[in-house]
């Protein structure tokens, strides 16, 4: 477009100064024409650039999940093809339960045993509490007879030796009455250590056991979100592992965002909401009408690293490294009534964007997005 106007700007020229002849084409008019088409083509080019700037590099971006297995064991089922699109919550592949099936039924014998115990819990307790009573009834027994070969011994009528004796007894029976009142403490604090309405014992092995049965759960791996599977090696037999750097597969969520970078001064009056046109390498001759969604004010220059060192500076003779750009997300909307084009993973291209400012120039930036559209048909190689 850019060339379209510095062409009719010499054809104006040419009838002006040449074919009509209206003013002297000399030193001075030459000069003063070449200066015109620099000033006119540098105005629009600064101009075109702020209004609606434009991107080189736009590219689509989704979100990538490894898939690392909860639980080891060796495959059973691989049940999802490469570049396949699937459900969230779909299959993707099982791995051998056998061993954690096993663990379940041990537990659910140890919970059957853990609660047949806990109902004895208070026939204990009952029967700590007669323990206590009869220690008791005991000790009353002992004490009331020590009290009457006193008084026998004092009065001449018995003998010292059942006084000696009756004492024995009497702290036999406090000793037996302490035992009983701690193994009825021992039953009252079991019946009173509780999780909800389970006796901590029970409630112990039922987490357990729910640990167990989320460990069987875990041996059938499925899909995070909506999405295809890429690099399927894993194969039935192999040996999966719980660990993060040796992923079974990577999954490609459907979810996406494209992005578009920036030069820092080129976003001045770039808002949410206004019109932008892409130009994808995958698409020639189309375009991918979208939206402003945000831009994102952060790039890694502007990261600080935690350390315990001082930030450093640059070294006085060396040169400061370029400002990186900013990131602008834009959303794909429907256009005259037809859903957005879809859009590869790792898509690349150009992109502009409209803002509210000299809305008659967004048709140069129109224009020159759509050559770029219908040049992406050419292939550039010779190879």
């Amino acid at each position: 477009m850019l060339e379209l106007i510095l062409g009719g700007y010499a054809l104006l020229v040419w009838l002006v100064f040449i074919k009509l002849k209206l003013l002297p084409w000399n030193i001075k008019s030459q000069v003063g024409a070449a200066t015109g088409a620099v000033v006119l083509a540098a105005s629009l080019v600064l101009t075109i650039n702020v209004v609606a700037p434009t991107s080189s590099d736009v590219r689509a971006v989704n979100l990538v999940s490894e898939i690392v297995p909860r639980v080891q064991g060796t495959v059973t089922r691989v049940v999802v093809e490469g570049n396949t699109m699937v459900k969230k919550g779909d299959v993707l592949l099982q791995i051998d339960d056998t061993p954690y099936r096993l663990k379940v039924k041990e537990l659910q014998a140890k919970l059957a045993d853990a609660t047949g115990s806990a109902k004895t819990l208070w026939q204990d307790h009952d029967a700590a509490r007669s323990d206590v009573l009869a220690a008791q009834a005991n000790l009353d027994l002992m004490t009331k007879r020590l009290s009457e070969a006193s008084r026998l011994a004092g009065a001449g009528a018995g003998a010292h030796y059942d006084v000696e004796n009756f004492d024995a007894e009497v702290k036999k029976a406090k000793a037996a009455l302490a035992a009983a009142r701690s193994a009825e403490a021992k039953a009252q604090i079991r019946l009173e250590s509780v999780v909800g309405p389970d006796i901590a014992s029970v409630a112990q092995i039922k987490a357990q056991l729910e640990a167990a049965q989320y460990d069987v759960a875990s041996t059938v791996i499925r899909a995070p979100a909506d999405g295809y599977a890429v690099n399927v090696a894993v194969r039935p037999g192999n040996y999966l592992m719980t660990l993060p750097f040796r992923p079974a597969m990577s999954f490609v969520e459907r979810e996406q965002r494209i992005l578009a970078y920036y030069d820092q001064n080129e976003l001045r009056y770039v808002k949410p909401g206004q019109k932008a046109e892409i130009a994808l390498k995958t698409a020639p001759g189309k375009l991918v009408y979208a939206k402003v969604d945000s831009i994102v004010w952060a790039n890694a220059q502007g990261q600080m690293m935690q350390s315990g060192a001082v930030p450093n500076t640059p070294a006085e003779m060396l040169q400061a490294p370029p400002p990186q750009k900013y990131a602008v997300k834009l959303t794909p909307v429907d256009h005259d009534g037809r859903q957005p084009l879809p859009v590869p993973m790792g898509a690349r291209g150009v992109g502009a964007i409209y803002t509210d400012k000299a809305k008659p120039m967004h048709l140069l930036r129109m224009v020159m997005v759509r050559a770029q559209s219908k040049l992406n048909y050419l292939v550039l190689k010779l190879h």
